[in-house]
């Protein structure tokens, strides 16, 4: 199957930075595959905005009239006055950081209502406070889940597609969030995990989502994830609801090929004890092995003494290309670039290795 045509992508890091920029005025929708982290942007709003916003998650499709506002009788007058939802926090003159998340799966009724909010910065008849940011997310049509959206509405918004995680973003993510060394060199040596169906010539790929297959698990960055809990506590579960909980999660073909990680990690040497003589530690046959090691290094590594000395193990790795990997995860992993940008075996090795980047 040939590439389909192509679609004009930003990254979740970009949409972090557009996000407060335009959202005052115009509403940023954001669509993805299936699992790609569009609802983790409120919370990256948060630690960039501050306190200076209150930040309110709306689960659109299983929401109600009721669960948005109410008109109520003013006796007073004989009028009916609209009553806002305690959701969108209107006692408090705080602007608010809105995520409208599946919003093109709403009900009709409330696609309008939202509608409204998006276009004229109001909850049903009651005006957000001035400021207010209002994004909404939901899937690709081609996708085939059940999105839509009104044309007219589409012509007043910014509609926007959000690129799939690379291999090397998704690492530095799953670092940064102590994300299991065997979750990490699995996604690392298969990376067709976090490819798209819309890349073409995918028909092969068991491990991802494609439309025109039912299957409910399969590997996302999401999901990739989530698993995470389950490698962590496979000593615990037993090896049969491992593999079936994994299977539950990421589908069947990739938690076949993780199985092989699970049972390598309980045979490597530990870094701390690579670091006690590293020129006389064997480098493992099976590139699994080294980078589980080398994944391990990063998270673990605290002084220049112990990266120099790890480098005297990463340097015997016969694959330039395996070393990189290591390479690229110190310089993109936030406590780890402190150490890596001083050490003068770092430098050497990037020195020596350029053409690779």
């Amino acid at each position: 199957m040939s590439k389909m045509n192509f679609v004009p992508t930003v990254s979740i890091n970009e949409l972090r930075k557009l996000i407060p920029v335009i959202a005052s005025e115009l509403t940023v929708v954001i669509t993805s595959e299936p699992g790609c982290g569009k609802t983790s942007l409120l919370k990256m709003m948060e630690e960039d905005l501050g306190d200076a916003y209150q930040y309110i998650y709306v689960d659109c499709p299983v929401k109600d009239m009721s669960d948005i506002g109410m008109t109520i009788p003013n006796h007073t007058t004989k009028t009916l006055e609209y009553y806002v939802s305690s959701l969108f926090c209107l006692d408090d003159p705080r602007p608010k950081v809105i995520c409208l998340d599946e919003f093109m799966k709403s009900p009709k009724l409330l696609q309008v209502i939202f509608t409204r909010m998006m276009l004229e910065r109001m909850v049903g008849d009651v005006p957000l406070p001035r400021g207010s940011l209002i994004f909404a997310t939901s899937n690709n049509a081609s996708d085939g889940v059940g999105d839509s959206m009104l044309a007219h509405a589409g012509n007043r918004v910014c509609k926007v597609e959000m690129a799939k995680p690379d291999t090397n973003t998704w690492l530095q993510w799953a670092s940064d969030n102590n994300i299991s060394r065997v979750v990490r060199a699995f996604v690392a040596l298969f990376p067709r995990v976090l490819a798209s169906y819309r890349d073409g010539n995918q028909d092969d790929n068991p491990y991802i989502f494609k439309p025109n297959m039912n299957a409910l698990s399969f590997c996302s960055p999401r999901s990739l994830a989530k698993c995470d809990v389950i490698v962590k506590n496979r000593d615990v579960l037993g090896e049969n609801a491992t593999m079936v909980a994994l299977a539950g999660t990421i589908g069947q073909s990739a938690s076949a090929d993780m199985s092989a990680f699970l049972s390598l990690e309980k045979t490597l040497i530990d870094v701390k004890d690579i670091l006690k003589a590293p020129e006389l530690v064997k480098i493992p046959d099976e590139i699994s092995a080294q980078l589980m090691i080398m994944f391990q290094a990063v998270d673990v590594l605290e002084t220049q003494d112990e990266l120099t000395k790890f480098m005297s193990f990463v340097n015997k790795i016969p694959s330039s290309e395996v070393q990189a990997v290591f390479f690229t995860m110190m310089m993109r992993n936030a406590k780890a670039i402190k150490l890596a940008r001083n050490n003068a075996q770092i430098a050497e090795w990037a020195k020596n290795n350029h053409e690779l980047f």
